[in-house]
């Protein structure tokens, strides 16, 4: 039998370059190799685009673009021809894809472009398309088309550069202190601040408009945050619902990859109705997104159990330890089986 040949795209321009090398290779080791054949195309931080040939080590340790395995190489735009184009020393070559898996996080990945660079090109995508792709990293038009179903989203004001800084504080009075102040456009909590007073705002403020041009004041909601991750296109299956304990602060980029003084309990450490409803408001955001293939939506349960909604992540965390694969291995899909039911709904769509 022919193997598949799947783009593994890693690395990108955006503050989440390390991040995307450690699940690049958390995806690499847990594909099926008897089914799969691993093309891994590096995007440096330059946005300069290689075919790396060597071991899965080089991402681990970030050696992977000085070492001797990497080939300058382009996507061909032409539809039909879905290959990687390598402008070798010794001339063109060509490698066959027959699907895309984008493991890039944040901006100029997993934000639509190198989505809309895909469908151009007639590739297959392991994951969400474009427009689900860019709406999951935009907060702002995530929340507003997700409160149009009715479920509950936190308050917030939309902040340009020249938002005059009363009317900021007219609003932080209005939702109350403590508030997050947030990029609309970023991930893993790069320049996220909880601002316990007027005070503070104004600084962090200046570092969400660090990584976007839009920034967010947003509505602290009490509880805690629960996640969920969610499989396929139009028949939907969940993992099981994760909890995040924290024992203070928020769960900032620190916590994210340490979990120094943070805990993540799967299942989450609640009634199995509530964790139902969870499930079904997860399936209802998605759908709502346009997401297909795979995505991890988070939410808040407050102290009455209320869910809120949070953010959705169209690419989480794909470590051995990451929420997505743990959320799944609870419910008792293997981190392999997982990633080849995401290739194949992939392929399905195609």
């Amino acid at each position: 039998m022919n193997k598949i040949n799947v783009g593994i795209f890693f690395g990108g321009c955006s503050p989440e370059y390390s991040v995307s090398l450690s699940s690049a290779s958390g995806v690499i080791l847990n594909l099926d190799q008897e089914k799969y054949n691993p093309v891994l195309i590096g995007i440096s931080q330059k946005g300069e685009w290689y075919h790396y040939a060597g071991p899965v080590e080089g991402l681990l340790s970030d050696t992977w673009l000085t070492s001797s395995h990497c080939t300058p190489a382009v996507l061909s735009p032409n539809r039909g021809e879905n290959c990687l184009i390598l402008l070798g020393q010794e001339g063109v070559s060509r490698i066959p894809l027959d699907i895309a898996f984008p493991v890039l996080h944040g901006g100029n990945g997993e934000d639509g472009t190198l989505q809309g660079l895909l469908e151009l090109s007639g590739i297959p995508i392991a994951g969400c398309g474009t427009l689900a792709s860019a709406l999951g990293m935009d907060k702002d038009r995530a929340h507003r088309l997700v409160g149009l179903e009715g479920v509950r989203v936190p308050m917030h004001l939309v902040l340009e550069p020249d938002t005059p800084m009363e009317a900021m504080e007219s609003f932080a009075e209005k939702i109350g202190y403590p508030l997050f102040v947030k990029p609309v456009k970023a991930g893993s909590s790069y320049g996220v601040t909880k601002v316990a007073c007027k005070e503070h705002l104004a600084s962090a403020v200046a570092l969400a408009f660090k990584y976007d041009n839009q920034a967010l004041l947003e509505e602290n909601i009490p509880g805690f945050e629960v996640g969920c991750a969610v499989l396929g296109n139009r028949e939907l299956i969940t993992g099981e619902v994760d909890e995040i304990e924290l024992s203070g602060g928020f769960f900032d980029f620190t916590e994210k990859y340490t979990l120094k003084t943070s805990a993540i309990h799967v299942p989450a450490r609640i009634a199995p109705a509530k964790a139902e409803e969870i499930k079904e408001k997860a399936k209802c955001i998605y759908r709502a997104l346009g997401c297909t293939g795979f995505t991890r939506v988070d939410m808040f349960l407050t102290p009455e159990g209320e869910v809120v909604f949070n953010e959705i992540n169209t690419i989480p965390g794909f470590t051995e330890h990451s929420r997505y694969p743990g959320m799944m291995k609870a419910a008792g899909y293997s981190f392999q089986e997982v990633l080849s039911r995401i290739i194949d709904l992939g392929l399905q769509r195609a």
